[in-house]
């Protein structure tokens, strides 16, 4: 139902003729017998009955007056909440990996609750492939993703990817290894050609770095474990189990040392991406300001 011809529904109910509803809202009297001839269609009952030389609404007409109070009310809120001067208020469903959940989203989620508490964020854990799927599907607002400069990501043209921040990342070793060429890592991968790899079992990401390095290097990784866990993969390395790509500013545990890796470096890409067309909803908008002032 059209919502115009509802607010004059309830303007006949208050009124009692066409006539005021046409001075009250500035139009014809016409006009208002027309819309709501439509909105008796629209509806499929009659809502007006002749009354002398005016009208009055039917039971059916009263029903459906009363509706528009609350219909109409309801729209008032949505325009008011989507209104981008408006205060931030709702549920904001976001999702994310596990380092751009702890490193910007849970500082961006107490600053809100000091300033904004009425925007109530929802936070789940998943990686790029799950919550592009997940925002492609309108099951959340929010992604935050990462890709890497040697295996850059698209996204669906419905999507927007805002930049957030970046990190050089190294190759994670035993700290008992010596002589690991830094700077080169060509060199430092050809180092490991005989050894077992492992890499992230949610994404390809880094597979990819691993694989487009190796082949500069001349060889095929053995890729032996797969997990999405950087401390187990900390703790693969010490126990001899194998090598693989780990973030350079990490606190790594006894026993590990990470390869500073250039010619080509290695850099993780963190993003927020949304719904094209869907930043200026002013909870969304508010998020996007702190994760970007954060950054």
């Amino acid at each position: 139902m059209e919502t115009r011809r509802l607010e004059l529904l309830l303007e006949l109910s208050r009124l009692g003729s066409m006539r005021a509803v046409a001075d009250e809202l500035g139009v014809t009297t016409s006009t208002v017998s027309q819309q709501i001839a439509a909105l008796a269609r629209e509806a499929g009952t009659g809502l007006i009955e002749p009354q002398g030389r005016r009208v009055r609404l039917t039971p059916a007409g009263r029903r459906l007056a009363e509706h528009a109070v609350t219909i109409l009310a309801a729209v008032d809120a949505a325009r008011l909440d989507l209104d981008p001067g408006a205060e931030p208020a709702g549920t904001l469903r976001i999702t994310g990996f596990a380092t751009a959940i702890r490193r910007s989203l849970l500082p961006v989620v107490a600053t809100l609750a000091r300033s904004h508490p009425r925007v109530r964020p929802l936070l789940h854990e998943h990686e790029p492939p799950e919550a592009l799927t997940l925002l492609a599907a309108d099951a959340i607002d929010l992604a935050l993703t990462y890709d890497y400069d040697l295996a850059p990501a698209g996204v669906d043209r419905t999507l927007e990817a805002l930049p957030l921040w970046s990190v050089p990342w190294g190759l994670g070793v035993p700290a008992a290894d010596t002589g690991v060429p830094a700077g080169d890592t060509p060199a430092a991968f050809r180092r490991y050609r005989d050894h077992d790899w492992m890499v992230n079992s949610r994404h390809t990401a880094d597979e990819e770095v691993v694989r487009t390095v190796a082949s500069m290097a001349g060889f095929e990784p053995r890729i032996a474990h797969r997990s999405d866990s950087l401390d187990l993969f900390q703790d693969l390395i010490v126990a001899g189990l194998g090598v693989g790509l780990l973030p350079q500013p990490m606190r790594t545990t006894p026993g590990i040392r990470i390869v500073p890796l250039a010619g080509p470096g290695v850099t993780l890409r963190a993003y927020a991406v949304v719904r094209r067309g869907r930043a200026a909803w002013p909870p969304l908008a508010l998020v996007l300001d702190l994760l970007r002032a954060q950054a």
